[in-house]
């Protein structure tokens, strides 16, 4: 699906998102025109969803992350969906992701503090509809935060 060319140009634009175009096109190895039409392609074809910004919520003051390990009452066949929809309202919820087996759903959670925790905690977690079991967990360190791909 992907030849050199669409690989060199998926590297470098990894690298390095707010290159220039003409400077893509160079490192890449193409003219402007032929980038421009390979991006299209990569975005009509859903490989390259976008371009978007991310920002370090560290700093901007949250240094407190939980993960929280969440099973739920299945005994209700709207379960996931309820839960999901109210934990999609908590603006400190940055991840939710489901699975199969014990554990249902993972929420990841940020705080400024852990008084502030505690709020989100008793006031927003708790409420979370059909939660038959929670269990917290204290992220220490980020060991690897790799978004690129092995191009």
């Amino acid at each position: 699906m992907l030849d050199d060319l669409d690989r060199r140009i998926l590297r470098y634009l990894q690298a390095d998102p707010a290159r220039a175009a003409a400077d893509l096109a160079d490192a890449a190895g193409t003219t402007p025109a032929v980038l421009s039409r390979r991006l299209a392609r990569l975005a009509d074809a859903g490989i390259l969803r976008g371009q978007e910004a991310v920002i370090d919520w560290r700093a901007l003051g949250f240094s407190v992350e939980v993960s929280l390990r969440v099973t739920l009452d299945k005994t209700n066949p709207r379960a996931f969906d309820e839960f999901i929809a109210a934990a999609r309202e908590i603006p400190e919820v940055l991840e939710i992701q489901t699975f199969l087996g014990q554990v249902d759903v993972r929420l990841s959670v940020i705080a400024r503090d852990l008084a502030h925790y505690q709020h989100i905690w008793r006031g927003r977690i708790l409420t979370l509809p059909h939660i038959a079991d929670i269990e917290a967990l204290m992220h220490v360190a980020r060991i690897k935060d790799e978004l690129r791909l092995p191009l």
